[in-house]
């Protein structure tokens, strides 16, 4: 029993007598086939999206910001891994330092043990004992005494077995980290210049191609009166093209959202609300001061100046017919507002004439009368300000259901600011949005509507707004070449015959072949589904198509779909759904 208790003392002086040995592993670039579970798949997670990453630049595919945000995840993902090994590593520490303590005390007993056999041996104490009894004692003594050092021995030498397991994988696992690090940075840095390439040639257009987008999406400021905006059955859902699939793209409102909703407070007019309440609700916390001087003059183009209640009184903005309608309020609202426009517009006179189109107010040089002229006079000299200063007060017919925020002093051009709330223009936020919307409560025509005229009802030989399914493949062809940062070609096909225009534009096939080799093309499209934002604009469009599910960011869509999409059909809010039929 001594010597096999020396053997195993010598065994464990010879454990401990110089450091683990180390893993004699050669790493090249980055292995993750020494690594097991939670670490080999954290490993190759992220060898998958350098590859993935590495592919989305080769094919000039993706946002540059959604790039730079995968490479914020993989370096995130690296340090979750280094901050784990940090605490496997204080484990090991804390584990060495409690097995040396054991050994320490193992090392007494078993020093203790062999002085008291040398002094005296078995024989000798047990014929020193008077009775059977007190030998037999004796035995059990030593025998439970062996018995348990020996177990602390055989605890002990699997512990360090254990950790000698556990240093050799820390081990493997520093390497392995560094050598992740390294081509992460590595990567990086190419990453980073093929990224700055990428966002400076996306959506490069000509000056051509900005103003055809102008021209289709009607960048004007139209209000309820001087435009009528009436129905048209084609524009409407429930039309039927004739042909299956069909897809059309329907805009929430056009064509800016920031200030007032002149339908909607139409709307709020006929849920109860009083002018008050919704000048607060679109232009948030102003004062409306109701003392203003109304005789202060303004400069009026063509017509010379006059005080700013007459000037008032002859904007044709809303229909007077409102007031016979529980729209009373809203007239009310409209008239605080236009006032308001008129003398930021004119520094309070001060400044140069306002226009009399809706560029800047629909202006007639005749009193418009009726329900509207009540409405002047019951808000005679009410101003919206803000510190002090009349606000710009912006107003368009219908934003689709969201108002934008705006800088309504920004006009002044000295600093000042004042911005209004972006939010849905609902009872119930957006979850009642396309239900609840106060513009479709009003009934605005323009609150859901699918564009393929212009203003002068051209539509370039289109009697609907649908497309077939090869017409959006075609438009989803134009959004890889798009993203791969040529742009060039992106033209309707019938741009010279609608718009006048002479451009090199490409075909469908040469569309389709270009995309081919910026990622892959498509050739028909089946199925296709939104997603909106919570800031008003729809963030995404995914489409069932001959190659699977293809995803486009709204922005990038609303883009490109107006530069391809044949005729006047057109998109005019970022706020928009795809129906298909």
């Amino acid at each position: 029993m001594k010597w096999k208790f020396l053997m195993i003392f010598v065994l464990l002086l010879s454990f401990f007598a110089g450091p683990p040995r180390r893993a004699g592993l050669v790493w090249a670039d980055v292995d993750c086939s020494a690594l097991s579970g939670d670490d080999k798949k954290t490993c190759e997670d992220i060898n998958q999206q350098l590859s993935d990453l590495k592919k989305s630049l080769d094919t000039n595919q993706g946002e540059s910001s959604k790039l730079e945000a995968k490479l914020k995840s993989i370096q995130s993902q690296i340090n979750v891994a280094v901050n784990k090994l940090k605490f496997t590593e204080q484990e090991i520490k804390d584990r060495s330092e409690k097995v040396s303590t054991q050994y320490i005390v193992l090392s007494v007993k078993i020093r203790e043990m062999y002085m008291r056999l040398r002094s005296q041996p078995l024989w000798i104490s047990l014929l020193s004992k008077s009775s059977m009894g007190e030998v037999r004692r004796e035995l059990v003594y030593r025998q439970d005494s062996n018995d348990k050092d020996k177990q602390i021995i055989v605890n002990l030498v699997q512990e360090i077995g254990s950790l000698e397991v556990g240093k050799k994988a820390l081990e493997i696992k520093k390497i392995q980290l560094a050598k992740l690090q390294v081509e992460f940075d590595k990567q990086n840095i190419v990453f980073q210049t093929e990224i700055k390439k990428l966002s400076s040639k996306i959506a490069q257009l000509s000056a051509q191609q900005q103003s055809l987008l102008a021209e289709k999406t009607g960048t004007f400021s139209t209000t309820v009166g001087d435009v009528p905006l009436a129905d048209d059955p084609a524009s409407r859902p429930d039309y039927n093209p004739g042909f299956s699939p069909a897809f059309a793209a329907f805009s929430f409102g056009a064509p800016h959202f920031k200030g007032m909703s002149q339908y909607g407070a139409y709307g709020r007019a006929k849920s109860g609300q009083n002018a008050e309440e919704i000048l607060h609700a679109y232009y948030g916390g102003v004062d409306i001061k109701k003392d203003y001087d109304a005789g202060k003059q303004i400069s009026v183009e063509g017509y010379g100046r006059m005080d700013i209640e007459a000037y008032v009184k002859r904007i044709y903005e809303v229909p007077g017919s409102w007031g016979d309608s529980g729209g009373m309020e809203a007239l009310k609202a409209q008239a605080v507002a236009a006032r308001s426009y008129a003398l930021a517009w004119t520094r309070e006179g001060t400044g140069g004439a306002i226009c009399t189109t809706e560029r800047c107010q629909v202006y007639k040089n005749s009193d418009k009368g009726g329900k509207w002229e009540e409405a002047v006079n019951a808000t005679r000299g009410w101003v919206m300000m803000k510190d002090g200063k009349i606000i710009n007060a912006w107003y368009a017919s219908t934003s689709g259901g969201y108002q934008e925020s705006y800088n309504a002093l920004e006009y002044l051009k000295n600093g000042s600011s004042y911005n209004t709330p972006g939010f849905w223009d609902t009872p119930s936020g957006r979850g009642g949005w396309t239900s609840q919307a106060y513009e479709k409560t009003a009934g605005s025509p323009w609150f859901y509507k699918a564009w393929y005229k212009n203003r002068s009802g051209n539509n370039c030989g289109r009697s609907h707004p649908w497309l077939t399914s090869d017409e959006m493949a075609d438009i989803l062809n134009a959004v890889v070449v798009y993203k791969g940062g040529d742009a060039s070609h992106v033209w309707p096909l019938d741009y010279q015959s609608c718009f006048g225009g002479s451009k090199d534009i490409w075909s469908r096939e040469q569309m389709k072949n270009e995309a081919d080799n910026k990622g892959g093309s498509f050739s028909s499209v089946s199925g296709v589904s939104v997603t909106y934002g919570e800031n008003g604009v729809t963030a995404n469009v995914h489409f069932d198509t001959n190659r699977g599910g293809f995803d486009v960011s709204g922005k990038d869509f609303y883009t490109v779909f107006n530069l391809r999409v044949s005729g006047r059909i057109a998109l005019l809010s970022g706020l928009f759904n795809i129906e298909k039929k």
